[in-house]
């Protein structure tokens, strides 16, 4: 019998040739419960959109599962990590709507730009106010990129046709990558003072959020442009409210807002601001790439094949058992690399050392890959789409290997040097048979942590009354300290202190803390699952 590949959302005719010929497919309206439940149990494959909520209950009633696809990006209404655990590979389209999203930051700029959106709302009332709408021309103007990830890039390639001068922000990105592309990077502040035009292209994290306030809305080049047709919060609608009263912003384009759905915004009142529900991805072909994406890894997947958008790995293919304690450990490795780094450097190179080197070790290069990248993308970052991500930033990752004697059974370590040639590493250990992953080194520092929870890093001048000092901030904040260890080479020489918590930390709360302590430079990392 062929296996069943059940459908329980619309999907693209094209995509569903693609499964008919080879399965047995069939359907289901997968917002019904029972029926869902019901006929999940003879699947091999389970193929959503977005309404259909694939829990625990269902992936325990699809015995025979070997697949879960997403037609789409997000997968908020999966439980990813209950199909992780019953060895069922979970799938999405995750450069489905890249063009679309592009495309429509492209159409907000020139719709402001043109007054588009004002003038057609008052020629349908009856006005012929030529007058009254006067634009801009977009060539010849400065369009600065806030974000060069793959949308970023598209935009930037679509604006390049218009004759543009383009600059961009994006830490993450190196410099040569940049050139390739025709784009010269700078810092934020240099892009609001520069540009004509701005748009955003980031994802939405702890750090990207109300990134463009009203701090970088009072240096903007008066009559500004700006979209974001990314992800709400990103800018802080209130203060472009307030620069566009001020007349310091010339119009927005805007398509994401901080919380969705919305019907009532301070940038509804303005006839120079163009508003859209979401719509990046709402476009036919969107919806087409996204099932056809899908069926095809569908097919992959139920014919024992390499599959490119599997995103849990465990799922997907075969690590030896000596190597897979390493997996989270080098995943978490490159996160806190990425972490105290601030940035990404222009070359990494993961270093393997003790018994373990005998076995097969390429995986642990994509695993520190995956954790160099997971803070600072938005797409869910996996152990295939990170060599990709890493090329389009122009970062290369090797893979060192040596049998050298160390007080460890095995140890990984991640180092790079940035782009100002400042040199970051980072070592880690997995011990005991409850195998604990644990730090082992920060830049030379020597430590014995675990490599779990939030993280925090500060280095400064050794001196007396350090520790008391965070702990009295952390606490009015009513941050609790789970855990602290400070590595120093010398009393009254250069320190490290890491320290976990309980709970999250903001940027300010971090800057705060660093300022107190005179550190040099203060890190968060978040190593919680999820």
């Amino acid at each position: 019998m062929a296996p069943v590949v059940l459908i329980a959302e619309d999907l693209a005719p094209a995509a569903i040739d693609v499964l008919a010929y080879d399965f047995d497919v069939r359907h289901v309206d997968g917002t019904d419960r029972g029926a869902l439940l019901a006929a999940v149990a003879d699947a091999e494959a389970l193929v959503v959109r977005s309404a259909t909520q694939v829990d625990t209950a269902v992936i325990a009633a699809g015995a025979s599962l070997r697949v879960i696809a997403r037609a789409g990006v997000g997968l908020d209404n999966i439980d990813v990590a209950g199909a992780t655990g019953r060895g069922v590979m979970v799938v999405n389209a995750p450069t489905s709507n890249i063009v679309s999203a592009a495309e429509q930051a492209v159409a907000l700029l020139l719709a402001v730009s043109r007054n588009t959106a004002s003038a057609c709302a008052a020629l349908k009332r009856g006005e012929w106010r030529r007058s009254a709408y006067t634009g801009v021309e977009v060539q010849g103007k400065t369009v600065g990129i806030v974000g060069l990830g793959r949308i970023g890039v598209l935009f930037a390639q679509r604006m390049a046709a218009f004759g543009t001068r383009l600059i961009a922000y994006d830490p993450y990105v190196q410099p040569a990558r940049a050139a390739q592309l025709g784009i010269r990077l700078v810092g934020l502040e240099e892009l609001m003072r520069e540009s004509d035009f701005i748009s955003v292209h980031l994802p939405r994290t702890p750090e990207t959020m109300g990134l463009i306030g009203e701090k970088e809305l009072a240096d903007v080049k008066p009559g500004v442009r700006i979209v974001n047709a990314a992800r709400g919060g990103l800018i802080d609608e209130r203060a472009l409210a307030d620069a566009l009263d001020r007349g310091q912003v010339g119009g927005a384009g805007i398509d994401v807002f901080a919380s969705e759905p919305v019907t009532s915004s301070p940038l509804f009142r303005f006839d120079n601001v163009v508003v859209t529900p979401h719509l990046g991805a709402s476009t036919a072909e969107a919806q087409d790439k996204a099932g056809l994406a899908v069926a095809r890894s569908v097919k992959l997947a139920l014919e024992g094949e390499f599959v490119p958008d599997a995103v849990n790995v465990q799922a997907g293919g075969v690590v030896e058992e000596e190597v897979r304690p390493l997996l989270a450990l080098t995943e978490r490795l490159g996160k806190v690399f990425t972490g105290v780094a601030g940035g990404i450097a222009a070359g990494v190179t993961v270093e393997v050392r003790g018994a373990v080197v005998a076995h097969e070790l390429g995986v642990l290069k994509l695993a520190a890959t995956k954790g160099l990248f997971t803070p600072v993308v938005d797409e869910r970052v996996t152990y295939v789409n990170a060599p990709q991500l890493a090329a389009d930033r122009g970062v290369e990752v090797e893979l060192a290997v040596g049998d050298e004697t160390t007080e460890h059974h095995n140890l990984v370590t991640v180092r790079g040097a940035l782009p100002d040639g400042r040199a970051v590493s980072v070592a880690g250990t997995v011990t005991g048979v409850r195998e604990i992953r644990r730090l082992t080194e920060v830049d030379g520092f020597t430590l014995e942590l675990a490599a779990e929870g939030v993280l925090l890093f500060f280095r400064y001048v050794d001196r007396p009354g350090v520790v008391g000092a965070i702990g009295s901030i952390l606490g009015e904040a009513g941050v609790n300290i789970a855990a602290m260890q400070v590595g120093r080479r010398s009393a009254g020489g250069e320190a490290l202190m890491a320290l976990t918590v309980d709970s999250s930390i903001d940027a300010d709360l971090l800057a705060r803390v660093a300022a107190a302590i005179g550190s040099s430079r203060g890190s968060v990392v978040d190593l919680r699952e999820g």
